[in-house]
């Protein structure tokens, strides 16, 4: 069977009991705990711009989708890029180390988008094929994903990728045949977005990891390809080069291979909040009494740097401030990287004295592993070093069920009535089993978070 035919089987043909336990349960995952980050995005300037926008310019016409958490609808096009926007909002979900991204970003806002425009025209799925569509819309994105890497010169942003995993779900969940969902794929490969992710490490705003333009693409190729638009092959599931990094589907679940964040920044810099943080367990650390820190990190972390943000962007995007907001505070959370605590002079003075290198031995282990170490020397000369350290959250030392459940509910908290975050998690749980609980969540997720909830947006 040609590479491109075993695609197109596995994207129409597997069926949830097809699924490892294993992998429906890290679908369930991906699912709460990206339904957390939105909505402690919904709170930022960026998921308030792109709802305005998504609502103005994309507006539901023959096909209606609602936006999580604000009681507007759009387009499913509009609905998706204002979701996935509003997840890149705020860096705090699950990810992949060898795509360097994010697949749920786009994934999850492109299946909610068809999911209510389905409902809308009464063709609701259950609860397995929704999770069976989000497990298809990850392993096809994050294939995607690491042969973009392989074959590109440049280092685009997740949007390129997560684009083809977007359309791949809604191919299946529109019925498209073979042809169709081939165009599909390559619409979504063609007009995902090739953007420079290294652009906007070095100038953080509000462009983020391209996922909210990656979701729109891939909800538009699917019903551009229903309508008879042509866009095959896309190179990166077709070509002969890449051939190799989709001959295991099915047998190997690179869904298995998500990391899920303890903090809201960018994962590169978790290596050395995670060092820190350890060393935090063992001894008090006096944000006064600390004359330097020195950071030793990978090189794409270094280009964080970030020691005096003056946007959530750039504190999410940055190495230095997080780590003194974490010292000075004693935790690093969505208050943290609000605007008011950028202005904090304790965190900004600590911030400036940090002084941040890359090592070869750390350089080497990128992007499979995420390393660095710190040392702290205080105003006595007392010097604390670390050993190097990786985050938690990977594979190999995952977050807990309980961890990934109170970071849900720390998210939510203050945004949403506890009964809604609760019965959210509830209906997550009984997606898999219990025939009416997709119809329960896409309800809750209806529910405008409130205005008073964990405000990023900027003091007015």
């Amino acid at each position: 069977m040609s590479s491109d035919n075993n695609i197109l089987s596995f994207i129409h043909d597997t069926k949830f009991t097809d699924l490892p336990q294993d992998v429906v349960a890290m679908a369930e995952r991906c699912c709460l705990d990206l339904i957390g980050v939105t909505v402690a995005g919904r709170h930022t300037d960026l998921a308030q711009i792109i709802t305005e926008h998504a609502t103005s310019f994309f507006a539901a016409g023959a096909e209606v989708s609602a936006i999580p958490f604000t009681g507007k609808v759009a387009s499913p096009v509009g609905a998706a890029l204002a979701t996935g926007m509003t997840i890149d909002s705020f860096d705090a979900h699950d990810g992949h180390r060898l795509t360097k991204g994010h697949a749920g970003a786009a994934v999850l806002p492109a299946l909610l988008a068809f999911c209510y425009s389905l409902a809308e025209h009464d063709k609701n799925i259950d609860g397995q094929e929704f999770l069976t569509a989000l497990t298809i819309g990850y392993e096809v994105s994050l294939r995607a994903g690491i042969a973009l890497h392989a074959t590109a010169c440049d280092y685009h942003t997740s949007g390129a990728w997560n684009a083809i995993g977007a359309a791949a779900m809604g191919a299946r969940l529109l019925k498209l045949d073979q042809d169709q969902t081939r165009h599909a794929l390559g619409i979504a490969e063609y007009h995902g977005p090739r953007s420079q992710m290294m652009r906007c490490i070095d100038h953080p705003t509000m462009l983020k990891d391209g996922s909210g333009w990656g979701a729109m693409a891939g909800v538009s190729a699917a019903y551009m390809a229903r309508s008879g638009f042509t866009g095959a092959p896309a190179i990166t599931l077709e070509g002969d080069d890449v051939a190799p990094y989709w001959e295991s589907l099915t047998q190997d679940w690179e869904i298995l291979a998500q990391y899920f964040k303890p903090y809201p920044v960018c994962r590169w810099a978790q290596p050395a909040i995670q060092a820190v943080s350890d060393l935090m367990e063992k001894r008090t650390l006096d944000h006064q009494s600390i004359d330097k820190i020195e950071i030793r990190t990978f090189h794409e972390g270094l280009c964080l740097a970030g020691h005096n943000p003056k946007t959530t962007e750039e504190a999410q995007y940055a190495i230095a401030f997080p780590v003194a907001a974490l010292i000075v505070r004693g935790t690093l959370g969505a208050e943290e990287i609000a605007p008011q605590s950028l202005r904090d002079p304790s965190i900004l003075s600590l911030s400036n004295k940090i002084v941040l290198s890359e090592t070869d031995e750390f350089n080497a282990k990128f992007p499979g592993e995420r390393w660095a170490d710190v040392s702290i020397t205080l105003n006595t000369g007392e010097r604390f070093d670390t050993p190097a350290a990786c985050p938690i959250g990977d594979p190999e030392n995952p977050l807990t069920d309980d961890h990934i459940l109170k970071k849900f509910q720390a998210l939510c908290h203050g945004s949403l009535h506890q009964k809604t975050a609760d019965n959210i998690v509830k209906s997550v749980e009984r997606l898999k089993n219990y025939p009416g609980a997709l119809t329960d969540l896409l309800a809750l997720l209806k529910h405008p978070v409130s205005p008073n909830g964990c405000n990023h947006k900027k003091n007015k």
